[in-house]
């Protein structure tokens, strides 16, 4: 993997363990946005520069459609995997009487959506362990939403959700770009990632797949040029059949382009590979703090390790002195490092040595 990591110039300074939050910038990501921009610059934004930002939003979304295991007209091309969470949730247009169950430990990025369902249309929303979401499931609950892979611990959501009746959504961003992801074996009918975090795409990137059978049942509320089938027909204007009518509203030709050429990097050095690098990597440095008494927090075969810390903001910023990113978990005794296929033995080693 040298090759990979030679993509991503802030490797030869830091040890850069926090994709879990924003993964690292490839050079050649930011030269396609670069030129992107030049060429705006140069030859204006007129109708061949409308027509090459549709091109490159197609391939984008072909890209991120492979990575999801389903259709490029099932995935909705978003900011990021919050706003995707908002359209399924604000889209189900549930009320008083309905109940959302989740888990004890999500993100604000899905907390937020589930704030608003409840102060606004006085959804009922219920938590339980993650263990227990399958189980939990009772006759007012018409949606599970949860992480596909937890961010607090790198724990996998319980397979038995695949299983159920109500619809589920997960919150895919510490999944998507990290580990194997396949929507249809994980059998929820929505999965909202991130496309700045372990695809290492531009911050505002984000994906949505949405089954066809939820889509028909989404109220989309916010529509407008890129939802539009026929956008040139005024009020009677339709939508898209597809997950385009989930799109967002704007997203810029450098902003894309910086992204497909970030799924590039990644790509050219093999999915499988990718995965089981990162996968690898982590379970190695699992290994190396339980060694030196920091056992690290029960978790799955994924990229995330958490581990105690008597003072997690404090030492996040010893750390980053010397040169090695993590971030702490909020209300949490922990740090948590993101390991990619991207990092080394000797970002491992120096965060180990700067630990006290």
């Amino acid at each position: 993997m040298s090759a990979l990591r030679a993509e991503f110039p802030v490797l030869g300074r830091l040890a850069y363990l926090n994709a879990g939050t924003d993964g690292p910038l490839a050079a050649r990501a930011a030269r396609a946005a670069a030129r992107e921009l030049e060429r705006e610059l140069l030859q204006g934004r007129a109708k061949a520069h409308f027509e090459r930002r549709a091109a490159l939003t197609d391939a984008l979304r072909a890209a991120y459609a492979t990575r999801l295991g389903c259709e490029p007209a099932d995935v909705a091309l978003t900011t990021s995997a919050t706003e995707g969470i908002a359209q399924i949730i604000g889209g189900l247009q549930l009320g008083r009487g309905d109940e959302i169950l989740t888990s004890d430990e999500e993100h604000p990025g899905l907390l937020g959506a589930l704030a608003a369902a409840r102060e606004l249309r006085e959804v009922e929303v219920r938590e339980v362990p993650v263990r227990e979401l399958a189980q939990g499931v009772g006759w007012r609950t018409r949606l599970v939403a949860c992480s596909h892979v937890s961010w607090m611990t790198g724990c996998f959501a319980p397979a038995e959700l695949a299983a159920l009746d109500v619809p589920v959504l997960l919150d895919g961003a510490q999944g998507v770009g990290a580990v194997e992801t396949d929507v249809r074996a994980l059998g929820c009918d929505a999965y909202a990632g991130a496309g700045q975090k372990w695809l290492c795409g531009p911050d505002g990137t984000g994906m949505l797949y949405v089954s066809p059978r939820l889509r028909e049942r989404l109220a989309v509320v916010r529509r407008g040029y890129p939802n539009l089938a026929d956008p040139d027909a005024g009020l009677e204007a339709r939508m898209h059949d597809d997950a385009r009518r989930l799109d967002a509203l704007s997203l810029s030709a450098e902003t894309v382009a910086c992204a497909l050429a970030a799924h590039e990097v990644l790509e050219s050095a093999g999915w499988q590979a990718v995965h089981e690098r990162a996968t690898t990597l982590a379970a190695q440095l699992a290994q190396l703090l339980a060694e030196r008494g920091r056992e690290p927090v029960a978790r799955g075969e994924t990229t995330l390790v958490s581990f105690p810390s008597p003072d997690p903001p404090a030492e996040r910023e010893q750390l980053a002195e010397h040169g090695v990113i993590v971030r702490n978990i909020p209300g949490r005794p922990w740090l948590r490092a993101s390991v990619g296929a991207w990092n080394n033995e000797q970002d491992l080693e120096r965060l180990l040595a700067a630990l006290r």
